[in-house]
């Protein structure tokens, strides 16, 4: 699909965005209020070679910012590949903008709705034996600014960025008879081979040497060996290193401690965090970005097996701490363990590790925002940045006081809880205890947000991408920060 900029071109589908309160932005068509509600589609169909009119609501003007936009285009996306034969789409981005009287620029509405209709149109069917109809051959967005190359370089960079997100998608909706720790290390190496990514992986051999006994132990139950994915994106090595780090349990059965239910195939969703990471890298990569970054991906498989480690097991790690096992699909934190402290190993000054790493988060924060532990500053940019690109988060406590839930009668502590309370914040502090000193750290819960249950705004049912735009944009603002502050922290 080609997507071009301009004036106003004649198309099978004319596309205007409403929202509430605004003026009537549609000729000879007269609009109810329902049709103006945010997520609501709807089709005036033409007659004969009359284009066919597909007004799209945004719900109150006053709330209309870029999340809207793309959530918009998301809907309007599917709405529009559920007809047949429409080869054509025009959108009318310039009299919206016009309307909103300054509350969002031109380059931010054609960013958005850009992105959203990208992700919007994202469709995992490759083992469907009827695909999805993909008809459309062109979208226009109609604008002030004349000429395809007015907003060329932003249609790149978006399509860049949606391309990262719908890598980190695929990769979580995979099935596990496909995507397991070994294919996975595979898919990466041949993703960034002809990037400016230096990829190193650590296997079993390198895991012992390294002392990585989380990895290790969780992976025993596996026919598949585990792994730690090292990706190194260096275009300035005097800026302090950043590590971006994944939890990336490929398929999480819960060890001995199983899963059970009547259909558990969500338990691919487990390396959501991984995805996160190796999307933004995705991204990263084909930018021009000046930064010093290294991406870290526990990779394993949770399985039940003769083999497999068993409640009480005790986990030795190399920064002298043990670790009662109270149940072993906490396994989480065993492998982010390990990969927390080779970022130490590694000399990183910041870390944001992410993970699917508690069903406790989505208690507290519902489906629709990650939680964020850790340093307060660094939770703060993140929080902003979410809230700009979508993949809200929300600033959570470090209670010290709970320190006291992490006892073990014979070991250092334990993996889980004696009760199920707060159990989201003493997963955060169990990974903090894996921090270096010296680096300011922020872990991000994403167990709630890695899927949606049926689709909504440019989220399909299944796999959400979430964290891939906002690590990638994370990195962005701290390249920045970087050469600001000459190299140094701000």
């Amino acid at each position: 699909m080609k997507i071009t900029t301009g004036f106003v071109q004649t198309a099978d589908v004319m596309v205007y965005l409403c929202p509430e309160n605004a003026g009537q932005p549609v000729p000879r068509l007269e609009l109810r209020p329902a049709m103006k509600a945010r997520g609501a589609v709807t089709w005036f169909y033409g007659r004969g070679e009359e284009a066919h009119v597909l007004i799209v609501g945004l719900g109150p003007e006053a709330k209309v910012n870029a999340e809207r936009v793309r959530e918009a285009a998301g809907n309007a996306a599917r709405a529009v590949h559920k007809e047949e034969g429409f080869a054509t789409v025009s959108v009318m981005l310039e009299s919206f903008v016009r309307a909103l009287s300054g509350a969002l620029s031109e380059e931010e509405a054609v960013r958005a709705w850009t992105e959203g209709w990208l992700l919007g149109s994202y469709a995992f069917d490759k083992y469907k034996s009827r695909k999805e109809a993909r008809t459309v051959e062109r979208l226009h967005l109609v604008c002030a600014e004349a000429g395809e190359a007015s907003y060329e370089q932003v249609l790149q960079q978006t399509a860049i960025r949606a391309e990262g997100a719908m890598f980190a998608r695929d990769l979580c909706n995979e099935p596990p008879n496909v995507l397991h720790p070994e294919s996975l290390v595979e898919i990466v190496r041949e993703r960034f081979a002809e990037r400016p990514v230096d990829v190193r992986v650590y296997g079993e051999r390198e895991l012992a040497d390294l002392g990585m006994n989380g990895l290790l132990t969780v992976a025993q139950g596996s026919r598949y060996k585990p792994a730690l994915i090292e990706l190194t994106f260096c275009t300035d090595p005097s800026q302090p290193l950043l590590a971006l780090v994944g939890k990336g349990i490929t398929f999480d059965m819960g060890g001995m401690n199983v899963k059970s239910g009547r259909d558990i195939s969500d338990a691919r969703f487990d390396m959501g965090g991984a995805c996160a990471v190796l999307g933004a890298m995705d991204m990263i990569s084909r930018s021009e970005l000046q930064a010093n970054i290294v991406a870290l991906v526990a990779v394993a498989d949770n399985m039940p097996d003769a083999a497999a480690f068993v409640p009480s097991t005790v986990i030795a790690y190399p920064n002298g701490l043990s670790v009662q096992v109270g149940n072993t699909d906490a396994e989480g934190r065993l492998v982010l363990a390990d990969a927390l402290l080779h970022a130490g190993r590694l000399g990183a000054r910041e870390v944001v590790d992410i993970a699917t790493l508690t069903g406790n988060v989505g208690e507290a924060l519902g489906l629709g925002v990650a939680g964020a532990w850790g340093d307060r500053k660094l939770v703060e940019t993140l929080a902003g940045i979410g809230e700009h690109c979508g993949d809200r988060l929300w600033p959570m406590p470090l209670v010290d006081d709970y320190e006291e839930l992490l006892r073990s009668d014979y070991a250092d502590m334990n993996n889980i809880p004696p009760i199920s309370y707060g159990g989201a914040i003493v997963a955060a502090l169990f990974l903090r205890r894996f921090v270096a000193d010296a680096m300011r750290w922020v872990h991000i819960d994403m167990a709630n947000t890695v899927q949606a249950k049926a689709a909504r705004g440019y989220y399909p049912a299944g796999a959400t991408g979430y964290g891939a735009r906002l690590l990638a944009d994370f990195a962005v603002s701290r390249a920045e920060a970087n050469r600001s502050a000459g190299g140094g922290e701000d």
